[in-house]
């Protein structure tokens, strides 16, 4: 009986062993395969100007500050007229954690979370060495602001009346990408180790619903709805200073003319006729400035979107998105 009882052992023993084993082949091959991707072997990479970190791990906290504002201009039965409505700041915290550039990521907003900002942002980010994009969506109905008529008293607008659903998307493809690096300043996943600089091919669209609602109380008698989807195509450039060992400082400007447009203003039930008027543009900047020793890094970046459409003989609307990100990051 102990025979059998010690050849069950040694059986179940050797069995969780191969087991064991198999799963670390498993787990080294897919670490090899990562490590091969993202140490970019075989790509054409200039690594006397950009080089990835050395290490496997990076855990980056961040702090992001966004904002918009709508701007309109134009002229309503001969009387010139001027408004503009800014949204609540956002601030969220947001830790991320990312091996050989896989990365996981978590977020939250302290105002939300003691019920003082109901408003919904949605941030989505990709910047590859040589595509990249930014995906911004925002469902936000705490504008406040004015509006102005020659010859009227201002009205302040307050919050809730008008609600804004936004999408806005830009996309760049990076010609000189074997020297130039968009993660070097925004996802610290390279090191940009030499100034260096790239022309940019550039794809933005944005679609937004505005609605503001009636207050016959403030004067305004109609709700009115403005519908809008833009796609714009251009090129712009971005360069990456290094004006010293472990310094980055990045800036990149994107105008897109507009070549797809399709706009709606109802008030009321009323329809309002918009008409193309060249040059209608979606410009998108972007800044950071980056500093890393040893294993560690920080920084801030900026991205900045302006959507311009319209012409204030009839009716112009200015969009502005920013985002302000400040971040520490561990490499290791």
């Amino acid at each position: 009986m102990r025979y059998w009882t010690l050849v069950s052992f040694l059986l179940a023993f050797t069995t969780m062993a191969v087991a064991q084993s198999h799963d670390q082949q498993v787990r080294a091959h897919v670490d090899s395969t990562l490590a091969a991707r993202y140490f970019q072997k075989g790509v054409n990479i200039d690594t006397n100007y950009i080089t990835r970190p050395t290490t496997k791990w990076t855990v980056v906290a961040r702090l992001n500050v966004s904002g918009a504002k709508i701007e309109s201009e134009g002229t309503d039965n001969g009387n010139h007229f001027k408004s503009e409505m800014k949204a609540d700041y956002k601030s969220t915290l947001s830790l991320a954690v990312s091996y050989l550039g896989i990365s996981l990521s978590a977020s939250l907003n302290p105002a939300k979370l003691m019920g003082k900002y109901s408003d919904y942002e949605l941030n989505f980010n990709s910047y590859g060495k040589r595509f990249g994009f930014d995906i911004i969506y925002q469902n936000a109905h705490n504008f406040t602001g004015w509006h102005d008529t020659d010859g009227m008293e201002r009205i302040e607008l307050p919050e809730e009346m008008l609600s804004v659903k936004t999408l806005n998307v830009n996309a760049y493809y990076a010609f000189n990408s074997s020297r130039f690096s968009y993660p070097a300043a925004f996802s610290q996943s390279y090191i940009q180790r030499k100034s260096a600089g790239s022309f940019l091919l550039a794809v933005s669209g944005q679609g937004q619903h505005a609605k503001l609602s009636e207050r016959p109380d403030l004067g305004w008698a109609q709700e009115m709805n403005l519908k809008m989807t833009n796609i714009g195509i251009g090129a712009g450039y971005g360069y990456n200073y290094v004006p010293s060992q472990g310094w980055l400082l990045h800036v990149s400007a994107l105008p897109t003319f507009i070549v797809y447009s399709k706009t709606s203003m109802t008030i009321g039930d009323t329809r309002v006729p918009l008409h193309y008027h060249f040059p209608e543009a979606i410009i998108t900047g972007r800044g950071a400035v980056v500093h890393h020793w040893s294993n560690k890094f920080l920084g801030m970046s900026m991205v900045f979107n302006f959507t311009n459409i319209g012409h204030k003989e009839s009716l112009t609307v200015h969009n502005i998105k920013w985002r302000v990100r400040t971040f520490f990051g561990l490499r290791f």
